[in-house]
């Protein structure tokens, strides 16, 4: 005989993978262009350098600049490492950089790699139930951390990412609603799988153009998610996060933050961007 399924947790489990850290500067132009070029172009190698090498590392290890449109920044960094003392080296090996003193921080946003699991917490459940083990107890811990690691090795590509090399990154906070005809986190687990899986099927349409890693932020930082989309255009941007914004998930408990865009900076790209050279930069 089948035993019941346990009840659901409010709160699914998650699989956490690269801590993330997004930092957004303008660059002090004046100070920059005071500078004479022989030193700009020293400085400038010097950055590359760091920053080639930290591309190249090591999946889930990885640095790269992006050249930002719009007033709320010029620059964006975007770091992904094991952990946060990684990511605190990054920060602090970058804030060494002789490039660093042309640069005014205007933002920053701290978060880790998440994969939700509002389904295989379900299944999870179901297959624990049936064995006829009950939550809390140490052969339900037991297996459920077998099945979740093993869900972790399966999915390591997604928790420890590359930062791919498309053109283009879109970055932006994300919150769900807790108000008091709207609340997110009041709505049955469910409810919620079933609109989380609706609102992740729109997502599946843009496979192979738009590469999106999300990141979870409660209790890192101001919002509760990031959300980071890479492309080689923009557009599919536009079209995905509109297309996004009718499903329920979106439409009645989605709120969104500011939207960082900005254009990949590979190599020796970034002294030409700074050398005001943008065409040239983007050809690379």
């Amino acid at each position: 005989m089948t035993n019941a399924t346990p009840a659901l947790p409010m709160a699914p489990l998650t699989l956490d993978g690269s801590s993330a850290l997004h930092q957004m500067f303008r660059v002090k132009w004046d100070e920059w262009l005071d500078t004479d070029l022989q030193t700009r172009d020293h400085i400038a190698a010097e950055a590359i350098q760091w920053l080639d090498s930290a591309g190249q590392a090591p999946a889930g290890s990885q640095s790269a600049a992006f050249a930002m449109l719009g007033h709320k920044g010029d620059l964006l960094l975007v770091h992904f490492r094991p952990d946060f003392p990684g990511l605190l080296a990054a920060q602090r090996e970058f804030e060494g950089l002789r490039f660093a003193r042309y640069l005014e921080l205007r933002h920053s946003y701290v978060s880790v790699v998440e994969l939700g699991l509002y389904e295989s917490t379900r299944k999870l459940y179901e297959e624990l139930g049936a064995q006829g083990l009950a939550p809390g107890t140490p052969e339900w811990d037991s297996a459920a951390a077998a099945i979740i690691d093993r869900q972790r090795k399966a999915m390591a590509v997604r928790l420890y990412p590359e930062i791919p090399s498309s053109r283009y990154l879109c970055f932006y906070p994300m919150d769900k609603k807790r108000g008091e005809t709207k609340n997110w986190y009041s709505m049955p687990f469910a409810d919620r799988q079933r609109l989380m899986h609706e609102h992740g099927m729109i997502g599946r349409k843009y496979a192979g153009i738009v590469k999106q890693v999300i990141s979870g932020s409660i209790g890192f930082d101001d919002w509760e998610w990031g959300v980071d989309l890479f492309a080689d255009s923009p557009l599919p941007f536009k079209q995905l996060i509109y297309e996004m914004r009718f499903d329920e998930a979106s439409a009645d408990y989605g709120l969104f933050g500011p939207f960082f865009i900005g254009l990949r900076l590979p190599g020796k790209a970034l002294a030409l961007w700074l050398a005001g050279d943008t065409a040239a930069a983007m050809a690379v």
